[in-house]
């Protein structure tokens, strides 16, 4: 368990053109520990704080899943509220980077993502993705909610699909219908047919004004000024249900499976 916790990486390049390139990876399904989630943080305020950099694409690592959510091995560790506040607020720190990074942010989703991968995909500006990239919140399956992806989630693709997502914790959603609820911008077959999409948008954006990009942005994201606040509110909410008997039953039961 300790041995998964401290896998994964978060790398980045900066191409000739000011296009940046995040990715993180983990060898269990890209799902991703704190520290990982820190520094993925991290990285992405760094880059939107770089001059150089005019956009950013993110990223996972394989050709598999994107993002299976937060480390269940880190999950099923948590013995206090504090540590369960702190856990949950990875994905919080990765949602609210994305937020407030002045540079548009391109998702590339080449597989499935769930939970906190499905928070991340509604991050980003702008979302690629192959058919394979279905999505599912399955947090009320083990006891506890989507509470610190919520406000993403349904920012993108709006309460009555975000509530499908939430309520139905085991099914999976298709890639279809996530880009019917305006999810994903496209669906490619291939992955190799999505980065060649994904070039050709980030190159374009190198030709327009950085300025105008950015206060762009900062329309999109109008009316989530609170969100420093709000997702660490919804944090303590998951770290106060992840000490319950039933969550820890249901993490128990879900990780024999």
């Amino acid at each position: 368990m300790l041995e998964a916790i401290n896998l994964g990486h978060v790398s980045y390049e900066i191409d000739n053109q000011g296009i940046a390139t995040i990715e993180f990876g983990h060898p269990l399904s890209n799902s991703l520990p704190g520290k990982i989630l820190q520094k993925l943080a991290d990285t992405i305020t760094e880059l939107g704080n770089n001059p150089i950099v005019k956009v950013i694409i993110l990223k996972s690592f394989g050709e598999k899943s994107f993002c299976a959510g937060a480390s269940f091995d880190e999950l099923i560790s948590i013995r206090d509220f504090e540590t369960g506040q702190k856990f949950f607020s990875g994905f919080a720190n990765v949602i609210n980077a994305c937020r407030k990074c002045p540079k548009l942010i391109i998702g590339r989703v080449q597989g499935k993502a769930v939970g906190g991968g499905v928070g991340m995909a509604s991050a980003v500006d702008y979302c690629f993705a192959t058919k394979n990239a279905d999505v599912k919140l399955s947090e009320l399956a083990v006891g506890i909610g989507p509470f610190v992806v919520g406000p993403a989630v349904t920012r993108k693709i709006g309460t009555s699909a975000m509530s499908q997502l939430a309520i139905d914790a085991t099914s999976w959603k298709s890639a279809q219908w996530a880009r019917e609820k305006g999810l994903y911008t496209e669906l490619y077959d291939s992955i190799e047919e999505m980065d060649v999409a994904i070039d050709k948008l980030a190159e374009n954006l190198t030709k327009s004004n950085p300025e105008a990009m950015s206060m762009l942005k900062s329309i999109f994201w109008e009316g989530t000024e609170n969100w420093d606040e709000l997702l660490n509110e919804r944090a303590g909410m998951s770290g106060k249900l992840v000490l319950s008997e039933f969550t820890i039953n249901a993490i128990n039961s879900f990780k024999a499976k």
